[in-house]
């Protein structure tokens, strides 16, 4: 196995545990989501839709045979992720961290993706 591919791989697992663990949350910790969408400023009714997005994202990310649907895929997940960052700093709960590890394992994933 080539380094590109290993990268892509560390880099994409990294950015699927992170998006696993947030869907998790939204389906298995949902009093606390619920809190958490409503100090941002969300509605409280888009955190199931939302969790099943992310999954369905993932979905299209790892299946080699959605080309088209994984570029789509790639594309929300940059904008959500950036909307998640900006939204946790402007109310400024430490929530940051995980947009800046989310993004940059997604860059990195996109990146060597097409060099694979």
């Amino acid at each position: 196995m080539n380094t590109n591919k290993i990268i892509y791989y560390v880099a994409t697992g990294i950015f699927t545990l992170v998006i696993l663990f947030s869907a998790g949350m939204y389906f298995f910790n949902h009093e606390f989501i619920k809190s958490a969408f409503t100090s941002l400023g969300y509605p409280t009714y888009l955190i199931y839709p939302y969790a099943t997005a992310k999954l369905l994202g993932l979905f299209a990310i790892w299946n080699p045979n959605f080309k088209i649907i994984k570029e789509w895929a790639y594309s929300a997940f940059f904008f959500a992720i950036t909307l998640a960052f900006f939204a946790h700093i402007m109310v400024n709960d430490g929530g940051q961290m995980t947009a800046i590890i989310a993004m940059v394992s997604l860059i990195v994933s996109y990146i060597f993706s097409k060099r694979i």
